[in-house]
């Protein structure tokens, strides 16, 4: 804030924004098909006060959600990462299904599938490894009866749960952003099952498993993993949800002027609130300049 001295007053001027808190949120991965474990939420990186330097562009990009499998031959696609400046969180990983089992690493694992033909085990999550952890890994599949459920996938606040005989695994919950918004991010998508095996998605976004139904689709925006598959009644394998995307958001007090330039290929909004400028990027690829 620069001050001018005005006829004995003094009269403030908006100027440049010195700084900027942002989250970064992935795309979250596709859950897997045929008793398929949830897809891990988008990795979760945030920062506060970083610097600005205005009339220098900042790369912004947000990631898509990854598909869900479709046969019980593959798992669910990893989601895309996203981007501000120099700050990357990776995509979600897709969770495993009926015949290829472990989920996939990402900045959340996916779930593990119910599989007799391998091993069942989560995707690692933070990957690749930040500091602070952007994401959880994913829970182990259960291949027994009578659900054969498949494990949730990893949030950013807490892991996917490991399926049991009886429930699929919950998505790991994901992370509230502001502080005291109400408003969560990054959760992992629920493991599917047989008749009642079906896990919820993690708080955050995260999709529901399917109970001899299709997964649910993560959030659209909250970077939530796609939920596992249950089994079809017919006893047909059934498909997994579609990871939700990602989201960048920029916020500063709101006593600032507004971004300079925006570059076309963003899709965004911005809105006022609680004293703060928010600028919500909910698609594309670009850069802004402040």
């Amino acid at each position: 804030m620069i001050l001018i001295a005005r006829a004995g007053l003094a009269t403030s001027v908006v100027t440049k924004t010195p700084s900027i808190d942002y989250l970064v949120v992935a795309g979250g991965g596709g859950g897997g098909a045929g008793l398929g474990g949830g897809g891990g939420a988008g990795g979760y990186r945030s920062d506060a006060a970083f610097s600005i330097t205005p009339g220098v562009p900042y790369t912004v990009t947000v990631g898509g959600g990854g598909a869900g499998a479709t046969l019980a031959t593959t798992k669910g696609t990893s989601g895309s990462a996203s981007v501000f400046d120099t700050t990357s969180s990776a995509g979600g990983g897709g969770g495993g299904s009926y015949n290829t089992g472990d989920g996939v690493n990402g900045g959340s694992g996916g779930g593990g599938g119910a599989s007799p033909n391998t091993t069942e085990f989560g995707g690692t999550g933070n990957t690749p490894v930040v500091s602070p952890s952007q994401g959880n890994d994913g829970g182990e599949g259960f291949y027994g009866s009578p659900n054969y459920p498949g494990a949730g996938g990893g949030g950013h606040s807490a892991a996917g749960a490991d399926a049991t005989s009886t429930n699929a695994g919950v998505g790991g919950a994901g992370s509230e952003w502001p502080s005291a918004s109400g408003t969560y991010y990054a959760g992992g998508g629920g493991g599917g099952g047989y008749l009642a095996g079906a896990a919820a998605g993690g708080t955050g976004g995260g999709g529901a498993g399917g109970s001899t139904t299709v997964g649910s689709n993560g959030t659209a925006n909250r970077g939530g993993g796609g939920g596992g598959a249950g089994w079809g009644a017919q006893g047909q394998d059934t498909d997994g949800g579609n990871g939700g995307s990602g989201v960048v958001i920029v916020r500063y007090p709101d006593a600032y002027e507004d971004i300079d330039t925006i570059g076309g290929g963003l899709t965004y909004s911005q809105t006022t609130s609680g004293g703060y400028k928010y600028y919500t990027f909910t698609a594309g690829t670009d850069t802004i300049e402040f």
